[in-house]
């Protein structure tokens, strides 16, 4: 079995563990989503701090053990860290709302390349092109990739967010920020 690996993915969410550590959710090309534990991430002197950062584009060295539950980052690199969006709150609150939909309706451990590719090419072109007609894009893009084709349909004529909720199950929490972003 292989110990290390390589994987190249989006970070779409994090939550500290412990005193330094991290829990990564990434969307990654070759493994879909995926979680992976960032051991010390959180000490001052970690240099892989600012590579793990929510939306950032990052080659991950992973090691896997027998022994622990999740991956390890062992290192890791930006690829594309966005900075355009990262300066623009609207920017900012669209961006979280499309994580939160791929880290919601995306099975873990299941690759989806073309997933991966349009929340890559989304968070792009976020701010270069309207916004409204580039999220509607990837809502029908990734509900069609995850084989929701009569929800797809259902975004022609019904509120995206009614239609995500009913797939999630629960409410959306950052329609309730995006508002204030505006």
């Amino acid at each position: 079995m292989i110990r290390t690996h390589k994987i190249e993915g989006i970070v779409l969410k994090r939550q500290n563990i412990g005193e330094a550590d991290r829990i990564l959710t990434v969307l990654s090309k070759e493994s879909g989503k995926i979680q992976v534990k960032a051991p010390g991430v959180r000490r001052m002197p970690s240099r892989r701090s600012p590579h793990i950062e929510p939306l950032n584009h990052s080659m991950f060295s992973l090691y896997t053990s027998s022994r622990a539950f999740l991956p390890l980052v062992t290192e890791v690199q930006t690829l594309d860290s966005f900075s355009h969006i990262k300066t623009n709150l609207s920017s900012i609150g669209v961006a979280y709302y499309i994580c939160e939909l791929v880290n919601g309706l995306c099975p873990d451990g299941q690759e989806n390349i073309d997933i991966f590719f349009n929340l890559k090419l989304t968070l792009s072109n976020l701010g270069n092109i309207e916004t409204k007609l580039l999220v509607k894009n990837f809502e029908r893009n990734l509900l069609e990739g995850l084989g929701f084709w009569t929800e797809a349909k259902l975004l022609e004529t019904e509120e995206p967010y009614g239609v995500m909720e009913r797939l999630l199950e629960r409410k959306l929490k950052t329609t309730r920020i995006i508002p204030l972003f505006a």
